[in-house]
């Protein structure tokens, strides 16, 4: 079951009142020898949550700006915090990388405990101590595919494992999405999204009417995942930290705008290879 929220549909504390955090089983993925590290044998938070967001050119520099301080601001917000501690282990391990083609991928953050204010004020602050910086094309695979393996690297186990994606255009780079996303899914990861629309859509850029259609048909998946969309730049950084509570939290929406159906998806998961094909053929 997948989930559209828009901003403004969750409020923290309908959010955080009554029951219990909802666990997905994190089945053990295998891995060469050398790369695997020693996973705790029961979890020890509240879930593993992997930031990938989106630093193609067709992002200006404005939203790489405004991206990096929405999430370094998410994190040591108070409602943040309160969601942390409302987790049965009250702490939760994340790691923020930056993507863009197939082979581009730049961790900013290696794996991280957060278990209260003064954690959460280290992780932000190193979030934004590392340059902004620009790359080429849009490959949304590619960051599903480096996310996957990075949870094996991770020594700490969660109650939940989840890829939490932004980005302002589809996959036009690498392999298609949708192969990328079961490979996750069949690894019991959570796929979530934050589909960046805050722009017209541009030849330029490459951009393309219902990114949020796209996001939630052909990239997100698992168990109440969700789409929180961006289509006002003024609601970017509440965008974002209403997305990390809905995480930390472990819930979905309670009053969701759209229910997705499993049919044949709105937008073409092949969109992004298609225009750039149409356009530079190659």
């Amino acid at each position: 079951m997948r989930w559209y929220v828009s901003i403004g549909a969750v409020l923290v504390a309908g959010m955080l009142a009554g029951g219990d955090v909802a666990a997905v089983a994190a089945p053990g993925v295998g891995r060469e020898p050398d790369r695997r590290v020693e996973k705790e044998s029961s979890p020890s938070v509240d879930v593993e949550l992997i930031l990938a967001t989106d630093v193609s050119y067709s992002m200006d520099m404005d939203e790489l700006a405004i991206q990096r301080e929405g999430y370094a601001q998410a994190i040591v917000s108070k409602e943040f915090l309160q969601a942390l501690k409302a987790g049965p282990n009250g702490k939760i391990s994340i790691t923020y990388f930056e993507w863009a083609a197939s082979n581009d991928q730049k961790v900013i953050i290696p794996w991280r405990v957060i278990d209260g204010p003064e954690s959460a004020d280290a992780v932000s602050a190193e979030i934004m101590k590392t340059p902004v910086r620009r790359a080429s094309r849009t490959s949304i695979s590619g960051a599903i595919y480096f996310a996957i393996p990075m949870f094996d690297e991770n020594p700490h186990r969660g109650l939940r494992r989840v890829i939490d994606i932004s980005g302002d255009g589809p996959n036009n780079n690498g392999a298609p999405i949708t192969p990328a996303r079961e490979a996750a899914l069949e690894k019991g990861i959570v796929i979530n999204g934050l589909p960046i629309m805050v722009k017209e859509p541009s030849y330029s850029t490459m951009d393309i009417e219902n990114l949020d259609w796209y996001y939630e048909d052909c990239v997100i998946g698992g168990p109440g995942s969700f789409v929180v969309s961006i289509k006002d730049r003024e609601k970017f950084k509440e965008a974002i930290r209403t997305k990390l509570l809905l995480e930390v939290a472990g819930r979905t929406p309670e009053r969701p705008i759209v229910r997705t159906a499993e049919k044949e998806p709105r937008v073409s998961c092949t969109i992004g290879e298609k225009i750039w094909q149409d356009r530079w053929g190659r």
